[in-house]
């Protein structure tokens, strides 16, 4: 039976994951093919066990205070093979939501974080014609059984990030390196996601009488001019900011998409988003490439004399820069739809600069909102130190260390400053 009806937090917060980089021996992957075939100096293996260990990560979510978590479902999970479905794994899950339910966590859940079932990728993956067929069928399988516990949904995370280390870079799987496919891939993820929101908003009026929000997860980076007085460079971080952080909005919202010499056609939907899922995590300044082509869009600077104002970086060597998080929020002021920061997080083994990331990046959610940016939760990555895929095991962005030999958990005191900090946000919200 449907739950009986309750206020959603004025403010959701808490932390993100996904389910192959936290679950442990998803065999039934491509990421995990991927790894076997020894293309990755280290697979994934049991990462951080949270498989059988649900419960006791909960537990660690409960105590830290957090209202809500961002989690992703596994689909080779629940369809090893094609049309067969795995119905131990759908009571898994189902054990996962009622954890969360039970201690008044609020569930946002993803649908596609990166990985796919092997099946799927060996009929050609993304650029199967089928492929949207497919993925609905999973949707509309997992929304039946789950939308009683769930209100907000991510149906797709980081389709630029995917799309370019899978299918321009080559180096995600399936190791794919060509402009035409990439751009083919977008069309098709953009139409999975446009029929994954129907599916959605189907299911809940028809027989769940319920509203749903439905978005993506998507990366934004905040481009700056190499050289501020370059037009060159200010017209690479027009361009740039266009195509990478909002081409996959503009189309979803309107309807139309566009690629010269590509194609250009209206997919017959609009409007498919009912808030925006940001995933932000730094900077890059960008150098001018040339006026047409792929180029145009500039390329990252690699050269030393931007680096003055680059004060400090994480482990990855990514700038820490909140000031582009405030930035790009009120950007999205102009799309009149609440916005929640779906992933904010810095890989450090020193965590006292995971304590300054997290004071300074909350302080611009709420700044932002103070702005007029309505910002309606902020997730940091991640709960837990995780499988960073082709990075391994070694970056780590959680406010819980795991130590992966004995799969032992300790809380950080970035964990706790991570409370305090969205607590502030949430309590000046329950006053407004």
């Amino acid at each position: 039976m449907p739950e009986s009806p309750r206020t959603a937090p004025a403010f959701l917060w808490g932390t993100a994951t996904s389910s192959h980089q936290i679950e442990g021996h998803n065999r039934a992957n491509d990421w995990w093919a991927w790894e076997t075939q020894g293309r990755l100096k280290e697979p994934s293996l049991a990462a951080c066990d949270h498989y059988e260990r649900f419960e006791e990560d909960v537990a660690l979510i409960a105590g830290l205070g957090h209202n809500a978590h961002r989690f992703s479902l596994e689909w080779s999970r629940f369809e090893p093979e094609e049309g067969r479905w795995n119905e131990e794994a759908f009571k898994h899950y189902d054990e996962v939501f009622q954890a969360l339910k039970n201690r008044g966590i609020e569930p946002v859940v993803t649908l596609h974080h990166f990985t796919n079932p092997e099946w799927f990728s060996l009929k050609g993956g993304w650029l199967q014609d089928r492929a949207v067929f497919y993925f609905s069928r999973y949707v509309e399988r997992v929304v039946k059984a789950y939308g009683r516990y769930v209100k907000y949904w991510i149906t797709i995370n980081e389709p630029t990030i995917y799309i370019y280390f899978g299918f321009y870079e080559g180096s995600w799987p399936p190791g794919n390196m060509c402009y035409r496919d990439a751009m083919k891939v977008f069309r098709q993820l953009l139409l999975a996601h446009m029929e994954a929101y129907r599916i959605i908003h189907r299911h809940y009026e028809e027989a769940l009488q319920k509203p749903a929000a439905v978005s993506i997860a998507q990366h934004m980076t905040y481009f700056t001019p190499c050289r501020h007085d370059s037009f060159g460079d200010r017209w690479a971080v027009f361009l740039r900011d266009w195509f990478v952080n909002h081409l996959f909005w503009r189309a979803g919202l309107t309807g139309h998409l566009f690629f010269p010499g590509i194609f250009s056609e209206f997919l017959g939907s609009r409007g498919c988003f009912d808030f925006l899922g940001l995933n932000y995590y730094t900077r890059d300044f960008i150098r001018f490439g040339e006026w047409f082509g792929e180029k145009s869009v500039g390329g990252i600077c690699d050269k030393a004399h931007h680096r003055i104002q680059v004060r400090e970086s994480s482990a990855m060597g990514w700038e820490v820069h909140a000031g582009g998080l405030y930035e790009l929020l009120k950007r999205l002021r102009g799309y009149r739809l609440p916005v929640m920061v779906t992933e904010n997080g810095i890989a450090t083994r020193e965590d006292a600069q995971r304590v300054r990331f997290i004071r300074e990046h909350t302080h611009a959610v709420h700044k932002a909102r103070h702005a007029g940016v309505p910002v309606m939760g902020y997730f940091y990555w991640s709960l837990l130190d995780n499988f960073e895929w082709a990075h391994g095991f070694d970056p780590r962005f959680g406010i819980i260390e795991v130590d992966y030999q004995s799969q032992e958990r300790k809380l950080r005191p970035s964990a706790h400053v991570l409370s305090e900090c969205c607590r502030k946000i949430e309590h000046e919200l329950s006053r407004a």
